[in-house]
């Protein structure tokens, strides 16, 4: 890790801090180790004991480790890496694997048995190795077999099976070995689907016949569909047309060898390895499964005894219980936030959680159920760290989150404080205890550390709206500077007791890059250098003394120039960082890739500063003294010691360089961070220069290193503790003076004026709540505005004072201004009335010309925007419109139009079609020829045949050819056929139905122009009949003006879907906004309009046409027309006069008037008639015109739909020809895919050969080996008794049983081994022989052990049989060990047997697929696919399908059809004649059967009541009642009987009643005797009840035990008593019985049947 340079001295790390939230392992029962920075940390969970172990390569790349053997393994993070593997405790390197990887390592594992370690590589060859690191070799390698791993996973029993989890897939690998060779085989788990399901795999080599040809095409896979060819062409195909399967997360082995697979979609699978079965044990989609997992999508799985631990997404751990396919969660913790690992300590007994923020936690089952936090590392990238000045013992450091965190001098956390808020950077005063804390949002927030592990935020100021980029503190802690990139420096009073109020800020010319200080005690001064733009340095001088006075601030806080000294530099390349020394500056040029020193000259401070506070002066320019190499990866930043004479620099390489500022030699450089996550972002050092800290950007962690100096360097170490000590005294009376006012400081938010802020505490961290200023931490779209800055704010009391104070001269200032403006504008009204000579320019009243051109300026360079933005958009519109019109409309021969109907919705639309292309009339003229040549050879071949009637045939073949059934179309009904096309059925080549497919393309082109030409002829009569149907509205309009009928005419007008080029054009009517004019057009608009007056003017001068339209209405003649207007004025006298006072003149004058007006009022009437009769012919003509019109559209119409339909019809039979032709090369294509299969699995055919026989010699050699081995052996045991023939025989027999003696290490282990872990058991393989053996030898100790020797046997004798005993055990281990590397190699080589025989099956396989396939291409080509015209009714199949399936159907003549058809009608009729005749005799049949069943039932029913007489049994007196005919004689005999004895039981009745009275007498005498008697006794009571008493204790006390025997004896007694009571009881059972069989069958003999009786 660490590269001495100049051999001066050397880094340490004392500790390292930091989490990374990857993984972490457990290097024995108690240590966990984990991945930080550049180092791997452990941490011991009993006693929280962390140490570290540093990298001996570039960076920790995977991680992985072994807690049975306490083996670590990690990859480092370079080109071609290396993996590293390290023993616990010890960290001893045991090997460095190399070769294994070119970029990186995804993934490590070590097996729990062996010394195998499993590795997966990324980019490019993502190889697969498994090596035995003890050995420092691969065993076996895989390469391109982990594109997606994460995860790789040996099984605890059984190293040779190795699982490996990716992002898609899981696939476990089979290491299959023989003697020294392995190999590794992958077995595939396929996955269900997302929704459970269980998806069947895609066969993309299986092909087979099928015994009838499919109506559309072959049955193609989808690789030959889409061309794809060889191993990845499957991949695609198989990812194409497969669901989505369900993704793993975590896998965890059983003890069976199988594997729990936990999804992300919340599925809980289980695997078996040996048989690639999966089986879903838990499904979240059903209903039945469980709530609490329905949202888990199971992050970590380990298994415990009995149940399987699962965490997830949510935060809380179950233990499930798995039955088969029943779970139950048996037990559930909660935990603060969600975990993402969990395991098991190698013992069983300790349980660790892993969260993503950081936490671990420790779970013991065995001891308790609660679940406690060990360690809360946090995870996340540190912005910042600093070594206090103040206190050795602290250092502090912020990460992204805001989290910030006190650490002790030993890398304890002591406390820490959320923020919230996102930080940039971090200081540390040195005359208080304190931060300063820079943020995103322009904080800076000043945090007190006194508080023992509980920092809290006292200050909080804000400077800026950009982040806070730099933080720096001058030594002696007069200031506080702030940077950013708004090129502002504030400077802040960094004590305490004065509130870190702010002094003011100064403006420097450009962002801020860097920035440092150098406090000169002596001069009283505080330099302060800003890198800017790169190559400009500037060096501001700030006195030490108070700043506070108006001369050294201004009222907006911009720093004076007689207190502020500035000084610029400029160097000759860019820089990046820099840092003030003594007189000189210490740079980095990432550009050059180098260390730079200047040195500063001493010049003058010509400091004037401007209106905006940025001062300007003269710029000095500096080359470098010095230049050293630097990192070989920047930028770098750098930063010197408190003593000055070390310079430390810090790169994106990770390196850390320390150098001696006087000579800029190397001291030392170390690898702390990684390069890969960004290397380092800052770096510390203490106060005494010999600790740093660094941080890292993006490895979340944080070391601290101590700078060990050696040989002469050794005094500079004691140079930096003096100076350190210096300061110490220096300071100690401001510190004690500072930090009490610090630590009396009220809590920010609670005592500070800004109370709307508050604290809060969460998840046992401080947290204070800062996001209400910090808008970049939760940014929205609808944010409040940002706070002011304290500039802002402080500009804005400026002005609000000095409106305050100047509020009465601005009033006035506002009169005079508004009394200027009122007489400007009278004296412009003025000037508006003054001749043109005397008037002035507009622009000459204007008092400020130079404002109103800054406006001007500032409106036209909008209107100019606002005109460039329509000017674009309507330059994209118009070349939109010119490509659509380009191609849509430009390029069309024919435009697509319509012609629609006067007097209904039909419409009928032409077919567009644009020109044909050069290459399609060659195509076509190609052809063409093509087919001449064809048919003038076949008419060369009919003329040399002598046969006619074979030409004849051929004619009539061919003229039923020609038909339209057979042709597929009715384009030749059109006119429109093609002499040239194919016949439909010899068409056998694909070039032949490419020819065909021109030259239909070509029929389709002459239907859709002979159509246009037919619907150009009826536009143009639609055009004509428009403008002859104007013509008669005109015409009628004349009329109904004549006749004063107001009446809407129908006026029909050609539509757009008829003039489509109007769409092109745009009326003035259809712009809705007001047209805008630029000058020239409004002065060409008005030229316009004086013109149009200047020539109405002269028209109204015209005194003719006056005089014309006041005498004749502007004509020379009367028309007729104007006849209705005519009228005929009366005589004056009748106005005058009345009718009695005319004279006869005037009464002869009032009848010619009456004559005249009435002739004129018939004139009149005669031609209104004949109007309207015009009117009507005219409305009657349009309407014939118009329906003649639409019926002719109608015949258009009808056109066009044959015309459709043989269009449809030749675009089927292309769309036929195109499909056989795609269907003919998906065949080629598959024809080429299976060639290539079958020649790759020839190639590994004859591979499998080779190794197979190849593995069979290894295995007759290595038998060889293994019978003399045995052999051996056996020997050995034959010639025990030679060995000690000098022996006496029992010695020798007693030392033979020892000899066969063993000791029994597996029990002895199992009883002594009584840990939980149920992976103990290790598979028996020859690998782990060696181990075996040594155990043996170690257990052979206690046998050899000497008082274990028979008697007689002298120790010579023993010492000599321990060897040979020994020798036998080893051989017999030797025998052991070959016999499982023989098991072993016969296991390997009847895999690499099978594997021969499935390659030979797949061979066959694709080679019968292959023939197969030829046998349907052949089908293909001669079974052509022909298309039919049928009329309705002449199709005879079935069509409940969408298309009918014609694959069985026949093509056959019609006549045939209806001969057939009248053959069945016949045969039907006699058939149906022929049934009527079987039906009524089967009438007949039917009836007699079922009187036939009814007569055989009455003959059973008959008999069963004869049986029942028969076996009826009759008593002595029914026979004799039966035989006897005295009736009456038998029936007194019976009545005398029953008077007998009715006499009789009266008399005993009587003597009955008799004894029971004197019986009752006597019982009631007695009852009066026992009265007395109990009287007598209940006197007498209660005395025998005490004597009762006394003698039954007596008795008890003394005889219980006799008692007892007496009970018992009684008890034995009764038991006996019962027992031969049952004995009696079941053999009077028996007794029973048999009289009661006795019984029965004398009954028998005495009551036999009528049945017996009667053949008897």
């Amino acid at each position: 890790m660490k590269r001495k340079v100049e051999m001066d001295g050397s880094l340490d790390v004392r500790w390292i801090r930091g989490f990374t939230n990857e993984s972490i392992e457990f290097v024995d029962n108690k240590t966990v180790c984990y991945r930080c920075g550049n180092n791997i940390c452990f941490l011991n969970l009993e006693t929280k004991q962390q140490h570290v172990l540093q990298s001996p390569g570039r960076g920790v790349g995977a991680l992985t480790a072994n807690g049975n053997n306490g083996t670590i393994a990690f990859s480092e993070e370079k080109l071609s890496p290396s993996i590293f593997v390290y023993i616990f405790p010890e960290l001893q390197l045991k090997n460095e694997l190399k070769g294994g990887a070119q970029l990186d390592y995804t993934s490590l594992t070590l097996s729990s048995g062996g010394t195998y370690l499993g590795c997966c590589s990324s980019l490019p060859d993502h190889t697969i190795t498994v090596w035995n690191w003890e050995s420092a070799e691969p065993i076996c390698t895989q390469p391109h077999a982990g594109q997606d791993v994460i995860s790789l996973v040996f099984n605890p029993l059984n190293w040779l099976q190795l699982c490996a989890l990716g992002n898609k897939s899981l696939t476990v690998w089979n290491i299959e070995k023989s003697a020294s060779f392995y190999v590794l085989k992958p077995s595939v788990i396929e996955l269900p689907a997302t929704d459970g399901s269980f998806v069947e795999k895609l066969e993309t080599y299986s092909h087979t016949v099928s015994d009838k040809m499919p109506y559309f095409d072959l049955e193609m896979p989808p690789s030959a569909i889409s061309g794809l060819k060889g191993d990845m062409a499957e991949s695609i195909v198989t990812k194409l047309c497969t669901k989505a399967r369900l993704t793993p997360s975590a896998i965890c082995w059983t003890p069976t060898s199988m594997l729990y697979v936990g999804c992300v979609e919340g599925f809980l699978l289980l695997v078996d390895p040996e048989s690639r079965s999966v089986s879903v044990v838990l499904n979240p989609t059903t209903g039945d499964s469980i709530p609490e997992l329905r949202q888990s999508n199971f992050q970590g799985l380990t298994l415990n005894r009995n149940c399987l631990i699962t965490v997830g997404k949510e935060s809380a751990v179950h233990c499930l219980q798995i039955k088969t396919t029943q779970i139950n969660i048996t037990q559930t913790w909660q935990l603060e936030g969600p975990v993402t690992t969990v395991t098991y300590s190698p013992d069983y007994e300790t349980l660790l959680f892993l969260s993503n923020t950081g936490q671990i936690y420790v779970l013991n089952p065995n001891r308790s159920d609660k679940i406690v936090k060990l360690l809360e590392v946090l995870s996340g990238n540190f912005v910042a760290a600093a070594l206090s000045h103040t206190d050795k013992n602290i250092c502090v450091s912020v990460r992204d989150s805001g989290v910030l965190q006190l650490w002790s001098a030993d890398g304890v956390c002591l406390g820490s404080l959320s923020l919230q808020a996102e930080v940039t950077s971090l200081a540390c005063c040195p005359i208080a205890q304190y931060a300063a804390v820079g943020t995103a949002s322009g904080n800076v927030l000043v945090i007190d550390l006194n508080g023992a592990g509980h920092p809290r935020l006292v200050h909080r100021v804000h400077l800026y709206h950009t982040p806070v980029d730099h933080l720096v503190f001058d030594q002696e802690g007069h200031y506080l500077l702030t940077g950013a990139s708004d090129s502002y420096i504030y400077v802040l009073d960094a004590k305490p007791s004065k509130t870190f109020s702010i002094i003011g800020y100064t403006v420097v010319p450009g962002p801020i890059l860097s920035l440092s200080t150098q406090c000169i005690r002596d001069s009283k001064q505080v330099k302060v250098l800003a890198l800017c733009t790169g190559q400009e340095l500037t060096v501001l001088s700030l006195p030490t003394g108070d700043l506070s006075g108006p001369d050294c601030v201004d009222r907006h806080g911009c720093l004076s120039t007689q207190i502020l000294n500035v000084s610029r530099y400029e160097v000759p390349h860019p820089l990046q960082s820099c840092v003030l020394g003594v007189g000189e500056v210490f740079a980095y040029c990432q550009k050059r890739k180098t260390l730079q020193r200047f040195e500063l000259p001493q010049i003058p401070d010509l400091s004037a500063q401007d209106t905006d506070g940025v001062p300007s002066q003269q710029v000095v320019q500096l080359k470098p003294e010095q230049e050293v190499r630097g990192h070989p990866l920047g930028p770098a930043s750098l930063i010197l010691s408190p003593h000055q004479l070390w310079l430390a620099s810090v790169g994106r390489d990770g390196l850390l360089l320390i150098r001696e500022t006087a000579s800029m030699e190397w001291y030392v450089e170390v690898q702390c961070h990684s390069s890969r996550l960004g290397g380092v972002r800052s770096v510390s050092f203490s106060a005494d220069s010999q600790t740093l800290l660094t941080a890292g950007f993006e490895d979340g962690s944080l070391v601290c290193t101590d700078l060990r100096m050696k040989g002469v360097n050794a005094g500079k170490v004691n140079e930096a503790t003096q100076y350190s000590q210096s300061m110490n005294d220096f300071l100690k009376n401001i510190f004690n003076t500072e930090n009490p006012v610090l630590i009396d400081l009220p809590e920010w938010g609670q005592g500070s004026p800004a109370g709307s802020e508050k604290s809060e505490v969460s998840g046992g961290a401080d947290t204070v709540d800062v996001t209400e200023q910090d808008e970049s931490y939760n940014s929205q779209l609808s944010a409040p505005p940002p706070p002011p800055t304290w500039l802002e704010s402080r500009r804005e009391a400026i002005i609000k004072e000095d409106n305050e104070q100047y509020s009465e001269t601005k009033k006035n200032l506002r009169k005079t201004i508004k009394e200027f403006r009122d007489n400007i504008q009278e004296m412009m009204r003025e000037n508006e009335n003054l001749p043109d000579i005397d008037r002035l320019e507009q622009q000459e009243f204007n008092l400020n010309v130079e404002e109103q051109k800054r406006l001007e300026a500032m409106v036209e360079q909008e209107v100019t925007r606002v005109r460039n933005e329509v000017e674009w958009e309507i330059l994209s519109k118009r070349y939109l419109s010119d490509v659509l019109r380009r191609e849509c409309w430009d390029s069309m021969k024919v435009k697509g139009k319509a012609i629609k109907a006067f007097h209904s919705e039909q419409q009928v639309k032409n077919y567009p079609l644009k020109e044909r292309t050069d290459k399609e009339v060659e195509d076509l003229h190609r052809v063409q020829n093509i087919r001449n040549i064809e048919k003038a050879a076949c008419t060369s071949r009919l003329k040399k045949s002598s046969n006619t009637s074979v030409k004849e045939e051929e004619q009539e073949e061919g003229h039923v050819a020609e038909s339209a059934a057979l042709t597929g179309s009715c384009s030749a009904q059109l006119g429109c056929s093609n002499p040239y096309i194919y016949d439909q059925f010899h068409l056998q080549t694909a070039e032949q139905r490419i020819n065909q497919m021109i030259l239909l393309q070509d029929v389709i082109y002459c239907i859709k122009t002979a159509f246009n030409a037919d619907f150009e002829a009826v536009y143009k009569q639609k055009v004509q009949e428009l403008h002859r149907l104007k013509d008669r509205n005109r015409h009628i309009k004349e009329i109904m003006l004549e006749l004063g009928v107001k009446e809407k005419l129908w006026e029909p007008s050609l539509s757009t879907s008829e003039q489509p080029e109007r769409l092109l054009t745009v009326d003035d009517s259809e712009i809705k906004a007001e047209k805008y004019l630029t000058p020239e057009q409004k002065e060409e608009e008005e030229r316009k309009k004086l013109e149009e007056q200047k020539h109405l003017a002269a028209k109204g001068n015209n005194v003719k046409d006056r005089a014309l339209d006041d005498m004749m209405d502007g004509v020379l003649e009367v028309k007729k027309e104007d006849i209705l207007n005519m009228e005929i004025p009366p005589p004056e006298f009748v106005l005058s006069k009345p009718g009695i006072q005319w004279s006869e003149e005037e009464k002869k004058v009032y009848k010619e008037y009456e004559k005249k007006a009435n002739d004129l009022s018939e004139e009149k009437e005669k031609y209104k008639k004949s109007m309207e009769t015009e009117m009507k012919k005219q409305h009657t003509s349009t309407k014939d015109a118009t329906e003649r019109f639409d019926e002719t559209l109608t015949t258009l119409f009808e056109k066009k739909v044959k015309s459709e339909m043989a269009i449809y019809q030749e675009e089927l039979k292309i769309t036929y020809l195109v499909h056989s032709i795609l269907v003919e090369d998906e065949m080629r294509n598959r024809e080429l895919e299976f060639k290539l299969k079958l020649e790759k699995t020839l190639a590994y055919k004859e591979e499998i050969r080779e190794e197979v026989k190849r593995h069979e010699e290894e295995l007759k050699l290595f038998h060889e080996s293994y019978d003399s081995t045995v052999a051996e052996d056996k020997v050995l045991d034959k010639e025990f008794r030679k060995e000690f023939c000098d022996v006496r025989s029992q010695v020798v027999d007693h030392l033979y049983k020892l000899f066969k003696c063993r000791p029994r290490v597996q029990k002895m282990r199992t009883q002594t081994d009584h840990s939980s872990n149920q992976f103990k058991g290790q598979r028996l393989c020859g690998s782990l022989a060696p181990d075996a053996l040594v155990k043996m030898l170690k257990a052979m100790e206690e046998l050899d052990a000497l008082e274990n020797s028979p008697e007689g046997a002298s120790p010579q004798i023993w010492e000599k049989f321990c060897l040979v005993r020994r020798a036998k055990v080893e051989s017999e281990q030797k025998v052991k060990v070959k016999a499982l590397t023989l098991a072993e190699m016969h296991a390997f080589l009847q895999k690499r047997r099978d594997e021969d025989s499935a390659a030979q099956q797949e061979i066959k396989n694709l080679s019968d697929g292959l023939e197969s396939l030829h046998k349907e291409k052949n089908r293909f080509l001669t079974d052509i696919m022909v298309q039919v015209l049928l009329k309705q009714g002449q199709v005879e199949v079935s069509t409940t399908d969408l298309t009918p399936d014609y694959t069985d159907s026949v093509l056959s003549d019609r006549s045939e059809v209806e001969n057939l058809n009248t053959t069945i009608r016949t045969l039907g009729e006699q058939k149906i004649a022929s049934m009527v005749q079987c039906k009524d005799f089967r009438k007949g049949i039917i009836q007699l059967l079922w009187e036939h069943k009814m007569m055989g039932m009455q003959i059973e029913h008959l008999n069963t009541k004869a049986r029942d007489i028969q076996m009826l049994r009759l008593s002595e007196e029914q026979q004799d009642y039966l035989n006897k005919t005295d009736r009456d004689k038998r029936v007194f005999k019976q009545a005398s009987i029953l008077e007998k004895t009715i006499a009789y039981q009266e008399k005993t009745h009587l003597q009955s009643v008799e004894q029971r009275i004197k019986k009752i007498e006597q019982l009631n005498r007695q009852a009066a005797e026992k009265v007395e008697k109990s009287a007598t006794i209940e006197q007498q009571l209660p005395n025998m009840q005490v004597t009762l008493a006394e003698r039954t204790h007596i008795f008890e006390a003394s005889d219980s035990e006799k008692n007892q025997a007496a009970k018992t004896e009684e008890r034995y007694q009764e038991i006996l008593q019962r027992k031969n009571l049952e004995d009696l009881a079941r053999a009077q059972g028996d007794e029973l019985a048999f009289l009661w069989a006795e019984v029965e069958r004398l009954r028998m003999r005495n009551f036999p049947s009528l049945d017996q009786l009667k053949y008897s």
